[in-house]
């Protein structure tokens, strides 16, 4: 598509400066960027602009300017002229480098590729401004489908109802040609495709108005002497050796032909800015002028590589910028030929290119409708080939990243749920650690000294948790003996230990030896490709030689020691789900969902995270040992002791709630996160996350491609349906954001895949088949 660019000045004059705003957007579309900067003084730069007209006027060549003011001198000044144009684009540069624009410059150059095909709008009333050489901005070097127009600030934009012109209707005035050789210019426009041209040769002022009075116009063109005066304010045009007149003068019959479809003024002639201002005032939609004096020659060999490409369906800017280039292959003999054609554009319309011109002359509605089974037929054809290459696509797992971080953005997407109150959570952070050390306590590789242990042990024993979790690797033995009693029996403690995995050559860590094994838990977790943890896994047959004898998770065991004085005891179906009361964890298969091939071995579950800033009430290690505790925050609690230090012992993991260091999440937490899923699920009724079995989400992902197909054949304007289509994706995000809150996690990223790529093909399939149906009508 088609990349709009305006450069709008605001006040200001070279002694001063300028106020600049960019503007960056599609075509047809909003500006999608816009940033204000300055262009410093640059009081030289007339005088550079002037020296190198003077230069230019002296030349001696052929203009098509007021036949009174043709010279033809001998003296030639070809080299000062090109030195002069070097020395203007030179300072002209420096100007356009300076640091108060920079910030333009690199928004442009962020924001547009050297592939893009860009209009750029240069919107000013100052007229010095509007003849500085903008094609060479050294920034148009690297877009090589780039053209620059002259705006003015203020217009408005005319509708112009389209008529029934079979081809693009020409009127081609020939003014006073005294000097100069217009036949040249007939003959152009007599080879042009689909064009019927009316030529007017030396008319006079009364005709001229009859003929603009009396036909639909698309493209006026005028060959013959024209000059600007008055700073460029006003423009005349010599109809004949005895007539001239202005824009103003034929203001009536100019605006009646723009109102009635005239879409292109071309004055191939001298000096245009004048009769550009004059006209933009009447909106036309686009002109091209000479911005100074035109030799003969180059004058028709740009109408000559303009016409062709025009003709021929480029871009009215791309053919423009075609023409001028083309030109410099006079420069040998007309320098700075290439710095003479240029647009000027009526920022609110869109430029037609030549066959639009001719089509769009077509009555607009085809004499006979399109056949109605087309629509449904196609519509459903197309959603069952988005479905299946969709459907495809996600099988191989190309969807998989994607679809987890939109799982992560509706998991903080959702309401907060508060803490769980059956927790609480003893946390050992970077104070805990040095105030330790500063009793002179042994921490021996591990957070929590022996003597600190026992103190919590024996405080936390007086006010009779249900269970303790000590989540803190003790792969040796404790010295104090009465330590090592209390750890053999505490009937309600639940040490942790890490299993082997051959495959990864990972060894696991012991358990604290001596706890048994039946009060003991693994703290494996399970994290995707990207290091977050979504999965729980529950239990899990340990290896032969692993180092952990664990069965179960070290969250699980705890769970289970909660839930056991409640007359609750875990149970397995057939198909080797655990069963917990009423409520069965499901498992995961290596495709579950979005998941694609994974490894399912062991009892693995989506984890429910709790949406809360706090899982549960937390307090740290010295607070608790140092400061009276409230005897209801522990009795029939499970309290758990981790380490949420970052310094020496850092146990951080990367959740759905951030992955960088300062958002993710300490085991402690997540360990507490498992135990609650648990918890909550048996007790309170709280969903588990399920997904969908294959047959229902490709039916789900269908019906949604479906929905894009009626979408589409049901709005045909591409503004609608696209604001039609964000609407409905939104409509489907919240949907699959209230089934997650509900326990089901449902495809999204496939479903809005499917209904975009469904409205995208039958929109194209639209356009193709009522372009072939005007054309066989």
């Amino acid at each position: 598509m088609t990349k709009l660019v305006v450069l709008k000045f605001g006040d200001g004059n070279f002694n001063q400066g300028f106020a600049v705003t960019l503007q960056i957007g599609e075509e047809g579309d909003r500006p999608d960027s816009e940033i204000t900067g300055r262009l410093s003084p640059c009081p030289e730069m007339p005088l550079y602009y002037s020296r190198w007209q003077f230069s230019y006027l002296q030349l001696g060549k052929t203009y098509r300017l007021d036949a009174e003011k043709i010279q033809v001198t001998n003296v030639s000044i070809s080299q000062s002229c090109q030195d002069l144009a070097h020395a203007l684009g030179a300072r002209f540069n420096s100007w356009l480098r300076a640091e108060e624009f920079r910030l333009l410059r690199e928004k442009w150059l962020e924001k547009l590729l050297p592939t893009d095909e860009i209009r750029v709008v240069l919107q000013t009333d100052n007229s010095q401004i509007q003849r500085l050489p903008w094609h060479l901005w050294e920034i148009f070097e690297r877009y090589s489908k780039a053209e620059i127009a002259i705006a003015s600030p203020t217009y408005d934009r005319i509708l112009q109802p389209r008529t029934q012109n079979p081809k693009v209707k020409i009127l081609a005035i020939v003014g006073n040609s005294q000097g100069i050789d217009t036949q040249a210019d007939q003959t152009i426009l007599q080879q042009c495709p689909n064009a019927d041209v009316t030529f007017l040769v030396e008319p006079t002022r009364q005709e001229l108005n009859d003929f603009l009075w009396g036909k639909n116009w698309d493209i006026i063109f005028f060959a013959g002497h024209s000059s600007s005066l008055g700073n460029d304010a006003t423009g005349l045009i010599y109809l004949n050796k005895t007539d001239s007149l202005s824009i103003n003068e034929l203001r009536y019959a100019l605006k009646q032909a723009i109102e009635r479809g005239l879409h292109l003024a071309i004055f191939n002639s001298c000096d245009g800015l004048g009769l550009a201002r004059e006209l933009a005032d009447l909106h036309i939609p686009q002109m091209v002028i000479m911005r100074e004096p035109v030799p003969d020659q180059v004058a028709q060999e740009f109408l000559k590589y303009f016409l062709i490409s025009f003709a021929r369906g480029e871009p009215l800017y791309q053919a423009v910028r075609q023409g001028r280039e083309r030109l410099q292959g006079l420069e040998d003999k007309f320098p700075c030929a290439t710095w003479l054609p240029v647009i000027f554009q009526n920022p609110a319309q869109t430029p037609l290119t030549w066959q639009e011109l001719v089509f769009t002359a077509q009555p607009e509605i085809p004499s006979s409708p399109p056949p109605s089974k087309l629509g449904w037929k196609s519509g459903l054809l197309s959603s069952l080939a988005t479905t299946a290459v969709i459907c495809t696509l996600r099988f191989l797992g190309v969807f998989q990243g994607v679809e987890l971080l939109a799982f992560d953005q509706m998991m903080r997407s959702r309401p907060d749920e508060g803490p769980d109150p059956r927790l609480l959570i003893v946390t050992i952070d970077d104070a805990d650690l040095v105030a330790q050390r500063r009793n002179g306590e042994i921490l021996k590789g591990t957070s929590l000294s022996d003597k600190s242990l026992n103190a919590l042990l024996t405080k936390l024993q007086q006010h009779q948790p249900r269970a303790i979790g000590l989540d803190i690797y003790r792969d040796f033995p404790a010295e104090q003996a009465n330590l090592i009693g209390r750890l053999q029996k505490t009937d309600n403690l639940i040490g942790v230990c890490k299993g082997s995995d051959a495959t990864a050559n990972i060894k696991g860590i012991e358990p604290p030896p001596e706890i048994p094994q039946q009060r003991l838990g693994f703290s494996d977790f399970i994290h995707d490709a990207d290091n977050v943890v979504r999965r729980h896994l529950m239990f899990m047959t340990p290896e032969t030689a692993s180092l952990c004898p664990a069965e179960y998770a070290f969250s699980t065991q705890l769970a289970f020691r909660y839930l056991l004085p409640l007359g609750i005891e875990p149970k397995f179906t057939p198909q080797r789900q655990l069963k917990l009361g009423k409520v069965i964890f499901p498992r995961l298969s290596s495709r579950s969902g979005a998941y694609q091939k994974i490894d399912a071995n062991g009892g693995q579950t989506l984890l429910n995270y709790r949406a809360s800033n706090m899982i549960a009430e937390k307090v740290t290690l010295t607070q608790f040992l140092s400061s009276p505790v409230n005897a209801n925050a522990i009795k029939d609690r499970i309290v758990l002791i981790g380490v949420t230090a970052r310094g020496d012992f850092p146990d951080y993991w990367a959740t759905p709630y951030g992955k960088t260091l300062e958002t993710q999440m300490p085991g402690v937490l997540v360990q507490a996160q498992m135990i609650s899923q648990i918890l909550s699920a048996v007790l309170d009724g709280r969903p588990l996350l399920t997904v969908w079995s294959p047959g229902v989400e490709i039916i789900w992902i269908w019906a949604w491609s479906l929905l894009g197909g009626i979408l589409a054949w049901r709005w045909r304007s591409l503004p609608i349906l696209l604001l039609v289509v964000c609407i409905t994706s939104s409509v489907l995000y919240l949907l699959c954001l209230s089934l997650l809150i509900g326990g089901v996690w449902v495809a999204f990223v496939p479903s809005a895949l499917a209904l975009v790529g469904t409205v995208s093909i039958i929109s194209i399939q639209h356009k193709t088949f009522y372009k072939s149906h005007k054309i066989n009508n």
